[in-house]
């Protein structure tokens, strides 16, 4: 029992150290990081080299591939695009095995010390950057050390079975008899360890995790190689199931996405399982070829390498027979899950998608940037019908009210998700430019409910004039349409320049609208009295007040927006 809590325990400081690496390299490469995915997966060999670096970087191809199904969900990458870069992030993924199979060639508790003592005082004294490095440097040296005390903590059989002690001997030789009556069963044994594979990586969630203890157990002789090789395939059908319960709620094409990842990691399993003997009997025969400086100084076999070697050569060899068959794999992909003929129309959901070891919350901000562009639009689309109402107003009304009313509710559905979203992107730990950044898309957001509510109430007094007939002056309407025309104007500015560099120049423009549709107001409103004291329909004149104080409002909150925007560009 206590060994079983000494290796969790190892395996937890493993973890941590991924954790904290994880967060730390977001911190200090996120932009880049997150312009790579976006941008960076045009075609499918571009789509692969970005899969596998940005999984080399984060350690977690459940890392990567749940931030794959959440992009694909915000509509940043289409799905043949995600299936290149989760291509990618499997090969990625056998780095982990390099770097544990390297623990029998040198202490990496030897160099993890030393590496956390170089990244603790950039912690405490560092800003910024710097201080995002240390955490990296702190989460490397924690991860190398998780690495080297599961190598300890794991009994060494063969040592074991050497003890003097009846008692440990007799320990070690149970152990191996039951791992022995697993080997028994030709084929049938290859599936049981693949489903101790699968079963692993359920419990730990972590594909690297599974590895550090397979190679672990390998290298200290509790299992074969044959046998650990199994268990590798089956934690590569393990990992998918992180993203399939990602996808869980999201659209359909995150949901696609999932299981394309399903789909091409079982079709490489099938495949090897066929070609199992010759595969691996051509991975030891590559093995035992390796350049002497490769040769393992502190245990009697290669099997760490050996297993370091299966896992990246099937894990290439996967990807090249399956590349050219993307388009096709979609296409399977598309027909299982099928577009719910319930949602069309419907604006996609905001949904926070992330992995329980590995936070990703700098990388999830190119969703939140997308809804808030896209709430940008509603606001967009609900000032151009009311142009369209003040261009036509005796056309029934009652349609374009309803669409109004739609995109009304749209908006407020989308600052609760925004907000929500954001709220617990913050929960993770952020660069002081990306929590400033998050600060400030909350108020965009707010600004944003604020200026459709405004739209909506012009709508609907517009409406209440046209049924209640009162005075519709065509001049009277065509300083509406002005004052109505500077808004959008100032809307249109305000959504071209979201997260793009805020000029003094674009400041002063702001201002410059922002005073134009005050003056507007102004001369609509003088207009309106003067033809109240000249026995003018005081009613409909009230209404018209209303109509113009509603479109100043607008004015004043988009420019807030854009002082908004700029101070998140100087955090």
């Amino acid at each position: 029992m206590i060994t079983i809590l000494q290796i969790l325990g190892c395996l937890g400081v493993f973890l941590f150290g991924m954790k904290v690496l994880s967060e730390g390299i977001q911190k200090t490469a996120g932009e880049k990081m997150r312009q790579i995915m976006a941008t960076m997966t045009t075609n499918r060999i571009a789509g692969v080299s970005t899969g596998f670096m940005t999984t080399c970087l984060l350690q977690s191809s459940s890392a990567t591939t749940v931030i794959v199904v959440s992009f694909v969900n915000a509509g940043l990458l289409t799905l043949v695009e995600s299936i290149g870069v989760i291509m990618g992030a499997n090969l990625g993924t056998t780095l982990t095995a390099w770097i544990i199979a390297a623990v029998g060639k040198f202490s990496l508790s030897k160099i993890a010390i030393p590496i956390i003592g170089i990244g603790m005082p950039m912690i405490f004294i560092g800003k910024n950057r710097l201080k995002s490095f240390g955490e990296v440097l702190i989460g490397f040296g924690l991860l190398f050390f998780g690495l080297g005390l599961l190598k300890e903590a794991v009994p060494d059989v063969k040592s074991m079975l050497a003890s003097t002690d009846p008692l440990v001997k007799a320990q070690a030789e149970s152990w191996l008899q039951s791992i022995k009556g697993l080997s028994g069963y030709g084929y049938g044994s290859l599936l049981i360890f693949l489903g101790i594979g699968v079963i692993l990586t359920l419990i730990v969630q972590s594909s690297s995790a599974a590895m550090a203890i397979t190679v672990t157990l390998a290298l200290n002789g509790w299992i074969g190689f044959q046998e650990s090789a199994a268990v590798v395939l089956g934690e590569n059908i393990g990992t998918t199931v992180t993203a399939w319960l990602a996808s869980l709620g999201a659209n359909v094409n995150a949901k696609r996405a999932a299981r394309a990842h399903f789909m091409f990691n079982v079709l490489g399993v099938i495949w090897m399982l066929i070609a199992f003997i010759p595969f691996t009997a051509g991975v030891v025969w590559l093995g035992e070829h390796l350049p002497e400086s490769f040769r393992m100084a502190k245990h009697q076999s290669d099997i760490g390498f050996n297993l370091a070697i299966f896992h990246s050569l099937f894990n290439l060899t996967n990807i090249v027979l399956l590349i050219g068959f993307v388009p096709l794999i979609a296409k399977i992909v598309t027909r299982w899950v099928k577009d719910d003929p319930g949602s069309a129309g419907e604006r996609t959901r905001l949904q926070y998608i992330s992995q329980q070891f590995v936070d990703v919350g700098e990388l999830n901000l190119p969703e939140a940037q997308k809804a808030v562009q896209e709430m940008a639009s509603v606001n967009k689309e609900m000032i151009q019908g009311l142009l369209n109402i003040l261009d036509n107003p005796s056309v029934d009304l009652e349609a374009r009210v309803a669409r109004s009313s739609q995109l009304e509710d749209d908006s407020d559905l989308m600052m609760h998700d925004i907000t929500d979203y954001l709220v617990r992107c913050s929960t993770n730990e952020l660069s002081d430019a990306h929590a400033a950044l998050i600060t400030g898309m909350l108020r965009i957001v707010a600004e944003f409910e604020e200026i459709s509510d405004c739209e909506f109430r012009v709508v609907k007094l517009m409406e209440r004039k046209v049924n209640k007939q009162h005075d519709m002056d065509p001049e009277v309407i065509a300083g509406l349409r002005e004052h109505a025309k500077a808004v959008a104007a100032f809307i249109d500015f305000y959504s071209e320049r979201l997260f793009h560099p805020i000029t003094a120049s674009d400041l002063k423009q702001a201002n410059k609208l922002e005073n134009e549709i005050d003056e507007l107001r102004k001369t609509l409103n003088r207009g309106a009295m003067g033809r109240m004291q000249n026995g003018g329909d005081i009613k409909a004149e009230m209404l018209n007040v209303d109509l113009s104080n509603q479109l100043e409002k607008i004015g004043n909150h988009a420019l807030n927006v854009m002082e908004t925007a700029h101070e998140m560009g100087q955090g």
